[in-house]
């Protein structure tokens, strides 16, 4: 999939601006395609050489002026075509932190408490986006349940991708808190197993006892 299919799907909620798509995809999108404002001003811009947006000019008193962009008729039938056709196989998981996770049983207890601290990181981005997302859900739903939402919503596109992204983070918490709690006894088995240090007066007295005939 191509970053301007992403770029399509955000303006079926009306024109807007470059910084207001990088808001809607940090706040919505985000939960299935990442893209950096940099990256969505330069897809832009050959969108709209390509025809497939337009934009207008807003001026604006004591700030910049800005543009808004929103889709043509060539852009609404570059994104039918691309809804029609099948999709691409899903990308392959690379996750450093999963590999890590696979081989902490050869580390000692400082190494666990090193993956601890980054599946802890982990769990605590999810809690933040499971906000995010809570809080865009109740702006979607307005006062309505999800029964009435469906039935009557112009667009139940983005309420259904933004499940997906609750399911996927709620999915993350819940795995870091069970691998979180089971690394804390693994690192207290580690660290009762090590054989105690003695120290330097015990390990003298332990040597002149040795020394005796």
């Amino acid at each position: 999939m191509a970053l301007r299919n992403a770029v399509m799907a955000a303006l079926l909620e009306g024109e807007a601006s470059g910084y207001d798509l990088a808001k809607g995809f940090e706040a919505s999108v985000a939960n299935f395609w990442m893209a950096t404002p940099q990256q969505l001003y330069r897809e832009l811009e050959r969108m709209e050489s390509e025809g497939l947006v337009s934009a207008r000019v807003v001026h604006q008193e004591r700030r910049p002026n800005k543009r808004l962009f929103s889709l043509t008729e060539a852009g609404y039938e570059v994104l039918r075509d691309y809804v029609l056709a099948a999709p691409a196989k899903p990308l392959a998981i690379r996750d450093e932190l999963m590999v890590k996770v696979q081989c902490v049983d050869i580390a000692d207890a400082d190494a666990v408490d090193a993956v601890r601290a980054a599946i802890a990181e982990r769990v605590e981005r999810a809690r933040a986006k499971l906000g995010r997302y809570e809080r865009l859900r109740e702006r979607l739903l307005d006062g309505r349940d999800e029964d009435e939402y469906f039935a009557h919503a112009e667009r139940i596109g983005p309420y259904l991708t933004l499940l997906g992204g609750l399911a996927l983070e709620r999915a993350n918490v819940q795995w870091g808190e069970t691998a979180l709690r089971r690394l804390d006894g693994r690192a207290q088995t580690l660290r009762q197993s090590q054989p105690q240090s003695q120290s330097p007066s015990h390990a003298q007295a332990q040597a002149r006892a040795d020394a005796r005939p």
